[in-house]
């Protein structure tokens, strides 16, 4: 991928005008802005990165993009090294990772400004009423290559180093790229005042320590409502958005389903394989019922080895059939994990008990509905495990 980045740069390099006197003034306003943001927020984007697995957005966008709506692309390029040596200091990540996330950041500003470029001059201090219609629209082609070579660059790369990837995985959760989308736009208010008013850019900076403590917080909250383990929502943060689901459906008059899913023998993989096996496995599951619910779901961990998921607009028939397709997909699942020793093995052929309850059939609140699909677990293990039985006593 780096290689095919340097075609890109040469392509985009070919086609830079050199800096002029104008060029160098607002790449130093920029650059004093972004190192303002930078060094403020040192401790809070250390405290997000150590709390953050997967990709984090570093909000730098606000920056970045200025410089490729107004800079020769040689200066945009230069402008993200400064940011991201500066960055290096708070990574805390293997060298060859940084430098991967640092092409793409340069790749995608490189190519969204020859973009720009190349869809003709633009002078924003003669612009009249007509020609802004038309450059908002130039902005908004260049921020979609800016944001679309991102996330076809990295997630090209996460999706061919997992086995099984998910939407979520390779393009990030909604949360994510609303915040990128949040930076790229206050980037492009940036690069208006660093062309018209070039000292208010100083209020850009405040603008984006505040943004990061507001992101710091949003992950804070979404901290206090996942569970560690799996990454699934812990009991609170199911109650919360499994109680707002049922209240939708109940002023609806429509129907809703529970699944309570019990995996079988789960002591036995700790005390066989060791509690890291036991953890690994759940995250496997956790997984797994990510891929095979829909996006409206609501899944979660109810503690141990039980998960819930709640399933909006779901009558009987469609609950079992959801049912049986987790049942099927957890037994499938080849678990790579260790051993006591520490020696690499496999866990295979994991069955999992599973309870139905349906709304407003066999409970009309939420606690109602847990103690229905936790009733039919109990009957599904009783009847010798590794099935789907419905609250009401019938089978899967």
């Amino acid at each position: 991928m780096e290689l095919v980045a340097i075609a890109g740069f040469a392509v985009a390099f070919a086609g830079a005008h050199p800096p002029t006197g104008t060029d160098w003034l607002r790449f130093a306003i920029l650059a004093a802005g972004a190192t303002v943001h930078i060094q403020l927020t040192q401790r809070q984007e250390e405290r997000r990165r150590n709390r953050t697995k997967t990709v984090l957005i570093d909000l730098i966008a606000v920056w970045v993009f200025p410089a490729v709506l107004v800079l020769p692309t040689t200066l945009t390029v230069l402008l993200v090294v400064l940011i991201r040596v500066q960055r290096w200091f708070t990574a805390r990540r293997p060298a060859h990772n940084f430098v991967f996330s640092s092409i793409s950041h340069s790749l995608a500003a490189a190519l969204a400004g020859l973009v720009y470029a190349s869809l003709g001059a633009h002078d924003w201090h003669t612009i009249t009423a007509l020609g802004s219609l038309r450059e908002f629209g130039y902005v908004l082609v260049a921020a979609a290559v800016y944001e679309g070579v991102q996330l076809i660059y990295v997630g090209g790369i996460l999706a061919l180093s997992d086995p099984n990837p998910t939407l979520r995985n390779v393009l990030g959760s909604k949360a994510d790229n609303t915040i990128e989308a949040i930076t790229t736009g206050l980037g492009a208010v940036t690069a208006v005042l660093v062309v018209t008013l070039p000292p208010s850019v100083a209020i850009m900076a405040v603008v984006t320590v505040f943004f990061n403590r507001l992101a710091e917080l949003d992950q804070l909250q979404d901290d206090v409502v996942t569970d560690p383990k799996t990454g699934l929502l812990n009991m609170r943060g199911w109650s919360e958005s499994a109680e707002r689901a049922l209240t939708r459906v109940r002023r609806a008059d429509g129907n809703l389903a529970m699944l309570m899913i019990d995996l079988d023998h789960f002591k036995w993989i700790n005390d066989t394989f060791g509690h890291p096996a036991g953890d690994d496995v759940l995250g496997a599951v956790a997984k797994a019922l990510g891929e095979v619910t829909r996006p409206a779901d609501i899944v979660g961990r109810f503690g141990g080895e039980e998960f819930l998921v709640l399933l909006p607009d779901a009558d009987a028939a469609a609950a079992e059939v959801a049912a049986e397709r987790v049942r099927n997909t957890i037994a499938a699942l080849e678990i790579a994990t260790t051993d006591k020793r520490g020696a690499q093995t496999t866990v295979t052929d994991r069955t999992t008990s599973i309870g139905v309850a349906v709304y407003p059939r066999h409970a009309s609140t939420l606690q109602g509905l847990m103690q229905a699909a936790d009733a039919a677990v109990y009957e599904a293990k009783e009847n010798g495990r590794n099935q789907v039985r419905f609250a009401d006593g019938s089978g899967g």
